[in-house]
Order: structure tokens, then sequence, then C-alpha cells
């Protein structure tokens, strides 16, 4: 049985409203490659997006310097996030989905840099930015 979410839409009309990466990431569980995200290294004070569904995810105060090559957040707004087991590549992971529209964002794990211990690592094709100093 799959899982309803409040924003729902078939495949084909996914691939119509996200880019061919987007697509390939949010909805195919994909992973843009190491250190090639335009949100990698950005920390301008705003709220992260889902680039599916426009659902808020994170808060810019929330996002850290892992120097992993991906995004990297200590902590989600409350509810925004569903987490699900990951056996894929021979390795057993928490996979992060926007609880919205169940669009793939990438893994969290328990090797944060901060206070929360959480590293929660995104792809940049997951999300858009939206700058709190209009």
């Amino acid at each position: 049985m799959t899982k309803k979410y409040p924003i729902e839409h078939s495949e084909a009309e996914w691939r119509e409203k996200l880019s061919e990466e987007q697509y390939r990431v949010l909805r195919q569980k994909g992973t843009e490659v190491p250190h090639s995200g335009k949100y990698n290294l950005h920390f301008q004070n705003g709220e992260y997006h889902c680039a599916a569904c426009n659902a808020k995810l994170f808060e810019s105060d929330q996002k850290f310097e892992s120097n992993c090559g991906w995004p990297s957040f200590d902590d989600a707004i409350e509810g925004s996030i569903e987490y699900a087991q990951d056996r894929t590549h021979g390795m057993l992971r928490t996979e992060i989905l926007c609880a919205n529209c169940g669009s793939h964002l990438g893994h969290v794990f328990d090797d944060g840099l901060t206070q929360t211990g959480q590293r929660y690592c995104v792809n940049s094709a997951s999300i858009e930015f939206e700058s709190k100093n209009k």
C-alpha cells in the first residue's frame, strides 16, 4: 500500500514541474555529486523549502558547515520531515523525505558537529531558498 501525502502528482506531472536533476533526486532518490550543489556553502538568512511542493523544511540557523559536500542541517522544522529506513548500496541509513509530498531529500546521520549531534545531509536539488532579507 502506497502512503498518501497532502500533495500528490502523477509521475508525468512531477516530470513537467521539476527540472531533470530535481526529478532524478526528488522522485527517483538520486544523489547529486558532492560539492556541486548551489546550497552546499550557502549561509544566508532565510528558509529552505522543498523544491517539489514548497513546504518549509529548514531554517538557516539550523544549517552548518560539515565538510561532507552537501548542505547540512542539525535539525528540521518540526513535522516537516518523514524518516524511512534505506538499505540501498549495502548500507543501513535513515532516508529523509518531505512529509508534505514524499519527495527524497537526502539522509540523516548521528555524526553532526553541533549540539544536536544530527546531520541532515540534503541534496541542493531538493531544496529552494527563500531569503528573510527582503
